[in-house]
């Protein structure tokens, strides 16, 4: 093969590949695996996102390698929408990476060698699906990004909740993957031929695009956290080491976004508008319930969870109004949406991870992942307090950082929506974009609790005082990817750029088309209509903090009057009189009760010892697993009295199968 981005691509896979190998042959040494194999893991991530920079501006490349089946080998391909996800999975796999290096101990439940193995498997198998050009190579890699993915969230086996975890985030993978599987039987046209460039050339007639993009939908929906298939990722997420937690929510989400907008830009020739409102309602539907559920959670990992369900609820609104979009002609405001789904994509791997990675140095730090218990941690892990700050302003969409400028670019497609032909579209536009605010207002709700009751306030337990900062090679991992957060926040001009041959390729137009020829000022459309300058917001922003800060010291008179706070006739005031998790989310808990299962504990005013307890269900849970669950449970009890153990009864069921095929042949 020449030489080029995709042999870069794949020398970095195979690196992760020898990585993971070495850390299996070498199982117990935790110094060898954390000091020498996941730094190398992290330069082999960065040689990936470079080939994917590389590979935006090149003509798409393609390679058969022989391997599989005789008469299926593995056909791969470098375009610029893979291009673009492995941008994404190769810096933010970095960071990940090189914070892991500090993160990981033997006494993690597993062995750091076996650990390490899981975590470059998941990585090259991610990579794989990024560049499958056939059903198979994709199913193949599919599967083994769901079990590599499967052993990291189960890290702790020894205790049951997560073993619990574990089998239901693989019991969703599974059915997610067969409406892939039955997806691709569907794009092949019966032509027996399952690469993907038989797939764009079969031009399915009739009902079978919509069979296809329905299918695609369910199935990528599935690994994504859709409604109604989210239940798996609350519970899966908290229960994996907070690297892995990262990995999932910023990069394996993400490849579900991958194979949705392969199928539905790339693999299907045409777009029906009704898919878009398909979209775009399951959408808005998955970015709120996850919202209001972040808000009410005292779990920290479970918060950032159904954070993550409100941000893959944006990224599929946004692909629904795409679709909307271009089945309608409207190409240029078609590739402005998608280049907010893109941007938006890009954005959450970055403060997501960050997040993540800051809730597994608070779990490093304190023993402690409930809300309830922590607070104060500023003074005592200052780097990552003010690291968790930027990616707590970042997914709150707040200038001039990154999460503002995609979920501003989607808000003005929705504000440039023009008059459409259907007239219930043109009524669920503004619909949706108030929903859309909502959803992103609730959010910043969220993070302001997130932020104020772990490291602000007071220390809530006594065992706090010995919390201790992140490492070094930590703190480089967060570093990197609060920079990442700043960097695509002040540069969104040029971000727009690199992303255009994306555009180009699945929409057929670019949004640079669109947007200002500027690189201070980003214009959806035009300047006149709605413009925004992330480095003049972020100079005024620094100015004022600057002045206020020289006229305090130029003016404050420097003596310090020391007296007694208010204190609502009670002088004897501790930190548990601070606000709680569940103080916080009370009024969402009553403002949104129809969306929960509430569970409550209330104390009698005559009881020795009150007890108050709030528990906020899923009513999907009630509603369509455990139903499912009881269904399976009788048909197994039901079979397992067919199963006697005895040779004839199993002979008598031979018998009777006998007679009646005789009974229907005659």
């Amino acid at each position: 093969m020449s030489p080029g981005p995709l042999a870069l691509v794949l020398a970095a896979l195979l690196a992760w590949l020898a990585i993971g190998t070495l850390g299996l042959a070498r199982a117990r040494e935790l110094v060898f695996v954390s000091r020498v194999l996941f730094p190398v893991g992290a330069l082999a991530g960065l040689v990936l996102a470079a080939a994917g920079v590389i590979a935006l501006g090149a003509p798409a490349q393609a390679l058969v390698v022989p391997l599989g089946l005789p008469d299926l080998p593995f056909h791969l391909r470098l375009d610029a929408l893979s291009a673009f996800f492995l941008i994404l999975l190769g810096a933010v796999g970095a960071a990940i990476s090189v914070f892991s290096a500090g993160y990981f101990r033997s006494s993690e439940g597993t062995a750091p060698g076996l650990v390490c193995f899981h975590y470059h498997v998941f990585l090259a198998s991610m990579a794989l699906v990024l560049l499958a050009d056939d059903a198979y190579v994709f199913m193949v890699a599919w599967e083994s990004m769901a079990l590599s993915s499967y052993f990291l969230v189960t890290t702790e086996h020894r205790i049951a909740e997560i073993r619990r975890a574990g089998f239901l985030y693989l019991l969703i993978a599974h059915v997610g993957a067969i409406g892939i599987l039955l997806c691709f039987g569907v794009l092949q046209g019966g032509s027996g031929d399952y690469s993907f460039d038989a797939m764009r050339a079969a031009k399915l007639a009739g009902h079978w695009p919509s069979v296809a993009f329905l299918l695609a939908l369910f199935g990528f929906g599935a690994k994504a956290g859709i409604l109604p298939l989210h239940v798996w990722l609350p519970e899966a997420h908290p229960a994996a080491p907070s690297p892995a937690s990262a990995l999932m929510s910023a990069v394996m989400l993400k490849t579900a976004i991958y194979g949705l907008l392969r199928v539905s830009f790339d693999l299907l020739d045409a777009q029906l508008w009704w898919w878009g409102v398909i979209a775009l309602s399951l959408g808005l539907a998955t970015a709120l319930f996850g919202v209001v559920f972040a808000a009410v959670q005292t779990d920290m990992k479970r918060l950032l969870a159904y954070s993550s369900i409100e941000n893959i609820g944006i990224i599929v609104c946004g692909i629904g109004l795409t679709v909307i979009f271009k089945s309608h002609g409207k190409t240029l405001l078609a590739a402005i949406t998608m280049t907010a789904v893109l941007y938006h994509a890009l954005n959450h791997a970055f403060f997501k991870s960050l997040l993540f990675l800051a809730t597994g140095s608070v779990l490093h730090a304190t023993r402690e992942r409930s809300l309830g218990k922590l607070g104060g941690l500023i003074h005592r892990m200052p780097w990552v307090a003010w690291l968790a700050l930027v990616g707590t302003l970042a997914i709150s969409g707040l200038p001039p950082l990154n999460g503002f400028v995609s979920e501003w670019l989607l808000l003005q497609a929705f504000l440039f929506t023009p008059s459409l032909p259907q007239s219930f579209v043109n009524m669920l536009v503004p619909v949706a974009a108030a929903a859309l605010a909502l959803a992103a207002a609730l959010a910043a709700y969220v993070m302001v609790k997130f932020y104020g009751i772990v490291f602000l306030g007071q220390p809530r337990e006594p065992g706090l005082a010995q919390a201790h900062d992140a490492g070094r090679l930590e703190r480089v991992g967060l570093v990197f990817l609060a920079a990442g957060c700043v960097l695509l926040g002040l540069f969104p001009v040029q971000v727009i750029a690199l992303l255009d041959p994306v555009n180009e390729m699945l929409v057929g137009s670019t949004a640079g088309r669109g947007v200002a020829q500027n690189w201070l000022l980003l214009a959806p459309i035009n300047a006149d209509r709605a413009s925004y300058s992330p480095l003049i917001v972020f100079l005024v922003v620094g100015a004022i903090v600057l002045l206020t800060t020289l006229l305090v010291r130029r003016f404050y008179h420097g003596r310090v009057r020391r007296a007694d706070p208010w204190d609502c006739g009670f002088p004897l005031q501790t930190p548990r009189m601070q606000d709680t998790a569940e103080g916080f989310g009370q009024p969402i808990r009553q403002v949104f009760e129809p969306f929960f299962r509430l569970q409550r504990q209330l104390p009698s005013p005559f009881d020795a010892a009150p007890k108050y307890s709030a528990r906020a269900d899923d009513h999907w849970w009630h509603w369509l697993y455990l139903p499912i669950a009881r269904a399976a449970e009788a048909c197994g009890r039901f079979f397992g009295l067919i199963q006697q153990g005895r040779i004839s009864v199993y002979l008598t069921y031979s018998f009777v199968t006998l007679l009646v095929l005789l009974l229907f042949v005659q």
